[in-house]
């Protein structure tokens, strides 16, 4: 998949468990980890938002894209 998900790298330096950012954002912790693991098929640009609010980042720092698969 072209598109990769950086949460591990956010939540390691911010020092917040992925629990925690569940509890912090309102998500399923199995809803953040299919997300986290690249398996979702969409996000939401509301979940987007929650998540740059609570990690403090852009919606470049979660979601990136490479040619390679």
């Amino acid at each position: 998949m072209p598109i990769a998900i950086n949460l591990d790298t956010l939540l390691r330096e911010r020092g917040m468990t992925l629990t925690e950012l569940s509890e912090r954002v309102g998500l399923t912790l199995a809803n953040l980890s299919i997300l986290k693991t690249g398996k979702a098929r969409a996000v939401r640009f509301s979940t987007l938002e929650m998540l740059c609010r609570v990690l403090e980042c852009q919606p470049g720092d979660i979601l990136g894209f490479s040619e390679e698969e």
